[in-house]
């Protein structure tokens, strides 16, 4: 065998060992491209969309911490000592688009530990909204739709309403600042339905850059009575605003063996009650809420307080509260064991998120 074939053989096994090689060569796969979350900005701050899907999610709630002492002005009577209460509520908001409209599931939890007790967790909303359709449970339609009272913490030591409900609704939403509602609902423990027949809720509203009036009446299918408010809102400048709202309920105190309205919608003493209060924007961090109630049984209700920002997402609150107890509520024990007044305070420290 000469050089040159010696070569030339040498070359083919070389060919033939290289191509038999890379027939067994393993292709490595390229990498699945990694989906991010997403930011959805349809439906305001917070929303993103859930991958693999077209639903936008916004996760909130807040941590709370109450510190209360002084009279107890609700009921009369001393606290003797602080009465402290430490909260903790998640919030789950989600929308989609849809042919029918905006489809939105809304849950609320709260987690509560009141004066060294835990008081378990509660469902305070759970519903389901498509097209101005809405079924599942919130506050009463009573209560929100003329947007509860003012914006103190006591709001309610004269009460405009009752709690929350399972109910059904249904909202319409004009282009020129107008809306209407119909709601069917079930009542809170105290008040629930007896039979097939729901109470009903009916409300108008009209909303413009100046404020917005409002009017809401709702029916008690248990005692079979009314009852009915109108609130009015009113942005005096940039940085204050002002609201009334008054109600009027029928049959006070026909219906139970004391001296009470058994009214779901009628939860003040008396046949009418009026509201009114404040907001005034006094700086970039800090705005001071004041408001006044009185009923026509003849007790009335002040509250103030301070809310300022510490830090974006942390507010401390401090707030006042004064109660001058008469008619009815002067007759309880309760009452009568405080005296005809109530003075206390409270302070509250919250961070949103």
């Amino acid at each position: 065998m000469n050089i040159k074939s010696l070569l030339l053989g040498s070359a083919a096994a070389l060919v033939a060992v290289t191509g038999a090689r890379a027939a067994d060569a393993v292709v490595v796969a390229e990498p699945e491209a990694v989906e991010y979350v997403r930011v959805c900005d349809a439906y305001g701050k917070g929303f993103y969309y859930i991958p693999g899907s077209a639903t936008c999610l916004k996760v909130s709630g807040y941590v709370r911490f109450d510190a209360k002492g002084g009279d107890d002005v609700s009921k009369g009577g001393k606290l003797n000592t602080w009465k402290l209460k430490s909260r903790a509520t998640v919030r789950f908001d989600a929308r989609s688009d849809t042919e029918l409209g905006t489809l939105r599931s809304y849950a609320e939890t709260r987690f509560n530990y009141e004066n060294g007790e835990n008081k378990g967790a509660e469902i305070s909303n759970a519903y389901i909204e498509l097209g101005g359709f809405r079924i599942g449970t919130t506050d009463s339609l009573y209560d929100t739709w003329t947007g509860s009272a003012g914006n103190v913490f006591n709001d309610g030591v004269i009460a405009y309403a009752g709690d929350q409900s399972n109910q059904v609704s249904y909202t319409f939403a004009g282009g020129n600042g107008f809306s209407a509602l119909i709601g069917l609902e079930q009542g809170d423990k105290d008040h629930l339905i007896t039979d097939y027949t729901p109470h009903i809720v009916a409300g108008a509203k009209f909303e413009q850059g100046w404020g917005g009036i409002s009017g809401v009446v709702g029916y008690d299918s248990v005692v079979e009575e009314f009852a009915g408010k109108v609130r009015l809102d009113v942005k005096l400048t940039d940085t204050l605003s002002a609201f009334v709202l008054g109600g009027y309920q029928s049959g006070y105190g026909d219906h139970t063996k004391e001296k009470r309205t058994a009214s779901y919608y009628g939860a003040w003493n008396g046949d009418w009650a009026v509201w009114g209060g404040l907001t005034a924007k006094v700086s970039d961090k800090a705005e001071v809420n004041a408001q006044l109630a009185y009923e026509s049984e003849g007790t009335y209700a002040a509250a103030l307080n301070v809310g300022y920002e510490l830090v974006p997402g942390f507010k401390i609150t401090p707030e006042l509260n004064y109660t001058k107890f008469d008619g009815d509520r002067k007759a309880t024990s309760i009452a009568k064991k405080g005296g005809d007044d109530a003075f206390g305070g409270m302070i509250r420290f919250q961070r949103n998120f």
